[in-house]
């Protein structure tokens, strides 16, 4: 999306109370909706990549979610499905799968709304390079060890928090302790 596309406002409720031009919603701080997706490859190992130095918001730092802005009328679902093939570089992905919703708040006065997915990519990345700078996959072993020493997009971060708060979903094994592990 470039900063002139046009997006739906959203309240304290994620109930749409207007519309905006992205780049005019992310410089007044209005509230919007994002869709965060965690990419798996098929060894469960996560998609993490370095956002260039020209995006709008967080430039420069990593990210373990691809997603983005939902569009003006989009919804949330729709939207996870594009900004994860968009942003990976392929066609054909499952629908990724809804896990939870959120209110991001900065403190500083920029705050959205961001549904998260998960979703497993057995398919060859060729991620954008408008958007992506860099980029592996890694095991979550290996993201954990990274967190203390890359700097992370702070809505990314406080996704993934919740995330593991969250618990196994449907892209990622069970713990060997629960029926159907592999671990």
């Amino acid at each position: 999306m470039s900063a002139d596309e046009i997006i739906d406002i959203v309240d304290e409720n994620d109930r749409v109370i207007g519309r905006s031009p992205r780049g005019e919603a992310y410089a007044r701080g209005l509230r919007h909706r994002c869709a965060f997706i965690l990419a798996r490859d098929a060894e469960g190992r996560i998609f993490v990549h370095r956002r260039t130095p020209s995006k709008l918001v967080f430039p420069s730092l990593y990210d373990m979610f691809v997603g983005g802005v939902v569009g003006a009328g989009e919804g949330y679902d729709e939207a996870a499905l594009r900004e994860a093939e968009e942003e990976l570089g392929v066609t054909g992905l499952p629908r990724p799968a809804y896990l939870f919703k959120f209110r991001y708040d900065d403190g500083a006065g920029h705050s959205w709304w961001s549904a998260v997915y998960e979703v497993r990519c057995d398919l060859p990345v060729r991620p954008q390079a408008e958007e992506v700078a860099w980029h592996a996959f890694l095991s979550e072993a290996e993201l954990e060890r990274r967190l203390g020493e890359w700097e992370w997009t702070p809505d990314g971060l406080a996704a993934y928090e919740r995330l593991k708060a969250y618990g196994p979903g449907p892209a990622r094994p069970a713990p060997a302790s629960e029926p159907g592990g592999t671990a």
